[in-house]
């Protein structure tokens, strides 16, 4: 099946699309950084990405490759991931933290079919207990997600502001579109 990466900031609907998409009977992956950071506190560490944002890294590195991995082996025609592993490196770029060569190598090995973008979008932004940022922030990754997926030859493909339903179909037509 086609891999087909869904990204953006922070509070842009992520989720909520892929949940949608998974609602329609697609094969749909979950973010993986929600479950490294619950791990991260059954640990005793309340925030990894600030306390150590290259074990941080690391573990969303091994979950985003596992993830890549085992929708290869799905039935059907696309499977859709909540995030990619070229997300692993704007992060770090937008911490400040060096990207170890592995993870350069990861995001030349293992490449999705195509990737759509979600904009920071103000009037749906929350912050909630995983995701700390400020909207103004959620700007400055969206800015270095588009840097990193461009700096490994993807075509980001915009995914228009409107509801759910409206995301969700947009992404389906312009899979149709594209076959």
């Amino acid at each position: 099946p086609k891999r087909i990466a869904i990204t953006g900031g922070p509070g842009t609907g992520k989720t909520s699309l892929i949940q949608a998409l998974g609602s329609k009977g697609y094969h749909c992956m979950p973010e993986v950084s929600r479950s490294v950071t619950l791990a991260a506190r059954q640990e005793g560490v309340e925030q990894l990405f600030l306390t150590d944002p290259l074990l941080f890294s690391q573990r969303l590195l091994e979950g985003r490759i596992a993830q890549f991995k085992a929708a290869a082996k799905m039935d059907g025609d696309v499977v859709f991931l909540d995030r990619g592993i070229p997300d692993v490196l704007a992060y770090m770029h937008y911490a400040g933290t060096q990207s170890p060569e592995e993870f350069v190598t990861a995001c030349r090995e293992y490449c999705y079919d195509l990737v759509f973008i979600l904009k920071p979008w103000k009037s749906i932004y929350k912050s909630d207990t995983e995701r700390y940022e400020s909207f103004e922030q959620a700007q400055e990754i969206h800015r270095d997600l588009v840097n990193t997926y461009a700096e490994y030859d993807y075509a980001l493909l915009d995914v228009p502001y409107g509801s759910v339903a409206d995301r969700s179909d947009f992404i389906l037509d312009t899979l149709n579109l594209l076959s």
